[in-house]
């Protein structure tokens, strides 16, 4: 397997922390597993990569530009040509099975064949400038905010939505024309006139004879679907027409993640940490800095809405020894007349040294609900921390590091259960203040240093002896240690290495 190329200045390096995200979740898609993923990936983005280089070269030696696809979509044209030569050459086994089929078909023969046969998406995307092809697909099929595209691409953010709207009428102009360039027989001919005016007015009705026609004919349909601007179907047109085998499930998965705040991040990162205009970072409080806020000032409220309250309303003040033990679950005290070694806020009892306690059963374990003694019994410390029950399935996890650059990195994490599961959660803490910023196979949700990792809806139930695995993207600084423990569903798995 090929080694990543090298950036060879600040101006590639922002682009392979934007491309690569993009290109191993559509290699994901197209493989059988993650290890097969991250294969496909790197020699896809090897030969893309190279190939943005002999462009470039070109247009420097000539002085003009050669029609081609904005970044990320020629990527991904890279990881379907890199599958179809794994097809070829006896590699098919490890590729997705309906991608196997989509390449043996005619479809796969349309993105290689006569130029004017293939998709109208495609070649209406080719013939548009570089800078308006890549504003397009970041908003439309990237799911990118408009704002930090406008930064990405060095555009006014205030002009950038007139700008996307003026793109999008060029792009339906380009593939209006492609359409009526493409070989066609007399029906198709006649219907390609009514089908732009049909397509350019939103109140317009299809005529019935149209209808007909666009429900037989494969391609027309397509070019209905590049010319119709309005009813939000373009993002879909161009996911198709330009990736091919698997755009709609790949523009589905780049939707979630720019929901979930994860997709485009370390791309993001890199405009506004300086690298794509070469100038200083700007110091700014992200989500994190405000839900590490949050949860001290709910801390602060959980603490006196804990603490006890003499008959006069005052707060009952613990002994400077108390903060020792403050972490720790204690058992209700029993009433006594004996004052206590060592006091908490609630008034529960702490030996100075506890001794180990026997193994206890659950119901042992935890706190009396009505302890008894005095009137003005102190409240009842509760324990939040999430503690295996009985049934917690047992477990053996591992933690793989699949692939690692100068900011960032790929993982895969898999745990074999004994005890079949209706759902799971996969948790673990990173020591070095690692980010996850993109995941597949699983729903991220990261606070602070904690990760955890729930069921998609595909893969929430797992049968005995069966496993659960998900991949995910990561950023880090200085070092990048493995976590030390997994949980599955709040129990710690056995770590295999």
């Amino acid at each position: 397997m090929p080694d990543l190329p090298t950036p060879q200045d600040a101006a590639e390096a922002a682009l392979f922390s934007e491309c690569w995200d993009a290109v191993l979740s559509y290699a994901d898609l197209c493989t059988s597993g993650s290890a097969a993923a991250t294969q496909l990936a790197t020699e896809a983005f090897t030969h893309g990569v190279h190939e943005v280089r002999a462009a470039e070269a070109r247009a420097r030696n000539t002085g003009r530009r050669t029609p081609g696809l904005p970044r990320i979509p020629l990527l991904l044209n890279s990881v379907r040509t890199t599958a179809a030569a794994w097809e070829a050459h006896g590699q098919g086994h490890r590729l997705d099975p309906d991608l196997r089929l989509w390449l043996n078909s005619e479809k796969a023969d349309r993105f290689t064949g006569p130029p004017l046969h293939r998709p109208i998406a495609l070649r209406g995307l080719r013939d548009l400038q570089a800078a308006d092809a890549a504003l397009l697909w970041l908003v439309e099929v990237e799911a990118l905010p408009l704002p930090a595209v406008a930064r990405r691409l060095g555009l006014d953010p205030v002009a950038a939505a007139e700008e996307l709207g003026e793109v999008r009428a060029l792009f339906r102009a380009r593939c209006h024309r492609s359409h009526l360039d493409t070989p066609m027989d007399a029906a198709c001919r006649t219907y390609a006139r009514l089908l732009d005016a049909v397509t350019r007015s939103p109140g317009a009705d299809t005529p019935e004879d149209l209808s007909r026609h666009l429900a037989h004919c494969a391609e027309c349909a397509e070019a209905a679907a590049c010319l119709r601007l309005h009813g939000g179907g373009l993002p879909v047109a161009l996911a198709g027409g330009v990736i091919g085998w698997g755009g709609l499930a790949y523009l589905e998965r780049r939707r979630r993640a720019a929901e979930a705040g994860l997709g485009g991040g370390r791309s993001q990162a890199a405009v506004d940490t300086g690298i794509a205009e070469n100038r200083e970072p700007a110091p700014r409080i992200g989500r994190t800095g405000v839900l590490v806020a949050a949860l001290i000032v709910s801390g602060l409220a959980l603490t006196v809405s804990l603490m006890p309250f003499g008959p006069d309303g005052d707060a009952a003040i613990p002994p400077r020894g108390d903060a020792a033990v403050a972490d720790r679950p204690v058992a209700a005290p029993a009433a006594s007349s004996s004052p206590p070694a060592t006091t908490r806020a609630d008034g529960t009892l702490v030996s100075p040294e506890p001794e180990p306690e026997p193994t206890r059963t659950t119901a042992d374990a935890r706190p009396d609900p009505e302890p008894q003694g005095p009137t003005s019994a102190p409240a009842r410390v509760v324990d939040r921390t999430p503690e295996p029950t009985r049934d917690s399935p047992r477990c053996a996890a591992t933690y793989t590091l699949d692939n690692e650059w100068p900011d960032g990195f790929q993982a895969t994490v898999s745990v074999t259960t004994t005890e079949p599961l209706d759902t799971w959660r996969l948790g673990w803490t990173f020591d070095d203040g690692q980010r996850v910023t993109q995941m597949w196979d699983g729903t991220a949700d990261q606070r602070g240093s904690r990760v955890t990792a729930t069921a998609a809806d595909y893969n929430r139930t797992v049968a005995a002896g069966g496993s659960v695995t998900v991949g995910f993207l990561g950023s880090w600084q200085h070092t990048n240690t493995a976590p030390g423990t997994i949980t599955l569903n709040g129990a710690s798995c056995a770590m295999a290495h």
